[in-house]
């Protein structure tokens, strides 16, 4: 079984920063992809970004593009999710998520993703 906890959300203005981090249990974490999802009031899930097993492919979505960075520590077991020159638009649940196996643009698709965490949320005001 395996168990995703995130945090580092709050409340930011409009241009700043936040970094969320996904803590995982379970040996599978360096095997799989690993990957954002968030999740606005009123609207569908949406990917954000996800990164390889081995850290060497990341994906983003091009509303995040040169704005957000994931990474990941598989000695740690965390990924992390850099999120600079937040809009308001970024306001929203973001979820982290174990993918059951994925690569190139399979890792969009939330229904490859066998484990979720509970969500952490993210406000940014204007």
């Amino acid at each position: 079984q395996v168990q995703l906890v995130e945090s580092g959300g709050g409340l930011v203005q409009a241009g700043g920063s936040l970094r969320l981090s996904c803590a995982a249990s379970g040996r599978t974490f360096s095997s799989r992809a690993m990957g954002w999802f968030r999740q606005a009031p009123g609207k569908e899930r949406e990917f954000v970004t996800a990164i390889s097993w081995g850290g060497g492919y990341t994906y983003y979505a091009d509303s995040v593009k040169g704005r957000f960075t994931i990474s990941r520590d598989n000695a740690k077991n965390t990924v992390h999710l850099q999120m600079n020159n937040l809009k308001p638009e970024d306001t929203a649940v973001y979820y982290c998520a174990l993918s059951g196996g994925c690569s190139g643009y399979g890792c969009y698709d939330y229904t490859r993703y066998d484990y979720w965490g509970p969500g952490t949320q993210v406000t940014v005001s204007s």
